[in-house]
């Protein structure tokens, strides 16, 4: 059973940056992608970035040109560099992984953006 953990997480006042790490007990390399999701409070947990075996990389519209999602394979380790935080990116932030038939999430890392 692979378990993923999140780190990094903190309060920091808008237009600040924070770096989330997500390592995994197990090696990265098996996963087909990762990804980073949110959830705001009374919200369903949408997708922020992910990254693909092939290390293909998507962002939601809303944090593209901020956030960057990167991950370090001998680490097994992912991360998301969030620059020019906004109040609105105030969410619970996952860690997730795709193997073919499962899907792992981590406990999530709460970022709060002050105005």
């Amino acid at each position: 059973q692979v378990q993923l953990v999140e780190s990094g997480g903190g309060l920091v006042q808008a237009g600040g940056s924070l770096r989330l790490s997500c390592t995994a007990s197990g090696s990265i390399f098996s996963f087909r992608a990762m990804g980073w999701y949110r959830q705001a409070p009374g919200k369903q947990r949408d997708l922020v970035a992910g990254i693909t075996a092939e290390s293909i990389t998507n962002y939601a519209d809303s944090v593209k040109g901020r956030f960057t999602i990167s991950r370090n394979i001998t680490r097994n380790t992912m991360y998301l560099q969030m620059n020019s935080l906004k109040p609105e990116d105030t969410a619970v932030y996952y860690c997730n992984a795709l193997r073919p038939s499962t899907t792992y999430w981590g406990q999530g890392t709460q970022v709060t953006v002050s105005s």
